[in-house]
Formats: structure tokens, sequence, C-alpha cells
């Protein structure tokens, strides 16, 4: 699961690692990304470039997450924050895929993610994630900054 304001534009680059998993690892796992969509906002403010960035990704489900209540469930609390669950249910990564804002490229997270799905063993590491508040977007409509 991976979590995303639809705004913010270090998100591109955690689309382009979540593209490389799914490349890399095809058929090992199901991703959902959940777009923000502040109340009142309507639903065509959730379908940026991102959005269809997302769903151009094959086997990818992208979804609208109202008023941020699949992200508060799920206590993601930054754009590009990214869950990983094993077969059981159980949580076995969360963390962040870009190495920093806004860098697409090698780095301990997407490594991570990927060693998991290989069934290999990786490092134990809750790497940063980079990008917008998601619990700010009810009063921010765009993105302006980015944080760790």
């Amino acid at each position: 699961m991976m979590f995303l304001h639809p705004r913010c534009p270090c998100s591109r680059a955690t689309l382009g690692e979540l593209e490389q998993l799914v490349a890399h690892c095809q058929g090992k796992f199901s991703a959902q990304v959940w777009f923000i969509q502040p109340q009142g906002m309507e639903d065509e403010w959730v379908k940026t470039d991102l959005w269809h960035a997302a769903a151009a990704i094959p086997g990818v489900q992208v979804n609208v997450d109202h008023e941020g209540n699949e992200a508060r469930l799920f206590q993601a609390v930054t754009s590009g924050q990214t869950l990983l669950y094993d077969s059981a249910g159980g949580l076995v990564f969360q963390g962040g895929i870009t190495l920093s804002r806004g860098h697409a490229g090698d780095n301990p997270g997407r490594d991570a993610v990927e060693s998991l799905l290989k069934q290999k063993v990786p490092p134990a590491i809750s790497p940063p994630v980079f990008g917008c508040a998601l619990g700010r977007v009810n009063n921010q409509k765009e993105c302006t900054v980015c944080q760790p």
C-alpha cells in the first residue's frame, strides 16, 4: 500500500520506484495506491498527472482516499508512505522507497521491499518518507513544501 498527496512533486519519484518494483517483482505482490482527497474537493482534484502515472503501472490499483480516512487507519502521515504486508497480513515494511526528496534510483527502502518480495532477508530498516504531510492536506489544497 502506498499513500500519496495528488499534488506532491516529490511523489513522482516514489511512483517511479513503485514502477521499478513492479517490473522486478512481477506477480509477487499486489499494489494499492491511495490518493488523499480533502473534504470539499471534487474527484477531479485528485486525478492529476500522478494519478494517471500510478494508473499506468501494470497491476496497480488506484484509489481515492476520501478525507484521508484510509491514511489515518494505516497511520500514514507523509506522501510516499509505503507499507508491505505478508500473506498472513503482518506488516513487514513501513517507510519510504526513495533516498531523498524527488530522488529516483537505488535506495535502501526499495532494496528492502524487493528483498522481501523475493523472499530474501533484507536489512532491518524503516527508511524515512519524503513528501508532503498528509495530515495537512485538509488545510493545504496544494503541496508547496515537502517534508521528511
